[in-house]
């Protein structure tokens, strides 16, 4: 299994003005999904959503992208 955590949390890293405020935990549901959840500063989470949601859209695109092969299903929040 990929870490989705480690993923995640490097395009996080890069795109905010805080990286060190950046907080991704990872966990696993009872049906078998992986559920990621993102915690940032509150001045950059503008910058994880983007415009109309478009980067916090490309970032659940990477991590599904990486659940292909070992066929998980994977589920990218923000909080």
């Amino acid at each position: 299994m990929p870490d989705y955590g480690a993923i995640v949390q490097y395009i996080v890293r890069r795109l905010v003005n805080k990286p060190d405020a950046v907080s991704v935990t990872t966990e696993q549901s009872d049906a078998g999904a992986v559920l990621v959840t993102i915690s940032t500063a509150p001045d950059d989470i503008g910058r994880v959503i983007g415009k109309r949601g478009t980067t916090i859209n490309a970032i659940r695109h990477v991590a599904k992208a990486a659940s292909v092969k070992p066929g998980e299903k994977v589920d990218v929040d923000l909080s």
